[in-house]
């Protein structure tokens, strides 16, 4: 598995990745801009990103208009919804617009309100189809 992880926080982004590195190569973004690149950068290597996790708040760019770049590349590349990639969202606000805008105007397959709770964190990923 292929994963980006898009935080502007370190610790936040260590966590994800002493999670995540077990399960798949990990590459890091610290705002949305640089999401953005990775993510395109990834696709014109032909080596796509399998997951994004995602966090909202960060400057630069958010992570709701990065979720919308990225839909907009795959878009115009012809990428079906199936064969898009999977968006995880953290936040550290559970909080009901960015959630509703990342579900429904990003098109993100999950969201996590920070800290991360590992055992639930892996088994939306068993969900996704990204792990065993």
């Amino acid at each position: 598995m292929r994963v980006l992880i898009v935080e502007d926080d370190f610790v936040s982004r260590k966590i994800l990745h002493n999670i995540l590195s077990e399960y798949g190569e990990c590459d890091i973004a610290v705002d949305g801009k640089e999401a953005v690149e990775a993510f395109r950068m990834a696709l014109d290597a032909k080596i796509p990103y399998d997951l994004i996790c995602m966090d909202i708040m960060m400057p630069h760019m958010n992570g709701q208009e990065a979720l919308l770049q990225i839909r907009r590349i795959e878009a115009d590349l012809g990428v079906r919804d199936i064969d898009a990639v999977k968006v995880i969202m953290t936040t550290a606000v559970d909080d009901k617009k960015h959630v509703t805008e990342a579900f429904y105007q990003g098109g993100a397959a999950s969201y996590f309100v920070k800290p991360i709770n590992k055992k639930k964190f892996l088994g939306e990923l068993k969900i996704l189809g990204l792990i065993d």
